[in-house]
């Protein structure tokens, strides 16, 4: 078993009201160098929640959340900081319409599977 922490992926239309919808995971394992996120845009959902949505902005944050998992220069300066440090950068606390909640642990054998079931638990 490996450890691994995770934080939803939320919008907040409207940060001083503090609603919210999960959009997406992303989960990080130490042990086997796991980074990724994952994420849908429901856009019928989205529109009931927040009429004024741009989903092609929401769209774009969430891409780059993607490009920084993967690392490298795709991912600019923070995808070429090291796996942990950009987990917690993209986890850190933040007040723009794309927030993550706190980060939870866990234990898994399979990062990837692990991944796939909390964002059909968690966003789905």
């Amino acid at each position: 078993m490996h450890v691994y922490e995770y934080a939803v992926v939320r919008f907040m239309p409207r940060v001083d009201r503090e609603e919210f919808l999960n959009v997406g995971v992303i989960l990080y394992c130490r042990e086997q160098g796991f980074l990724q996120t994952r994420f849908a845009l429901n856009e019928p959902r989205l529109r009931a929640f927040s009429a004024e949505i741009d989903l092609e902005e929401l769209d774009a944050r969430l891409q780059v959340f993607q490009r920084i998992c993967a690392g490298r220069r795709e991912g600019g300066p923070i995808g070429c900081l090291s796996i942990a440090e950009r987990f917690r950068w993209l986890t850190a606390t933040r007040s723009t319409v794309v927030q993550t909640s706190p980060v939870h642990p866990g234990l898994c054998i399979d990062a990837q599977e692990t991944l796939q079931r909390l964002f059909a638990e968690l966003v789905l």
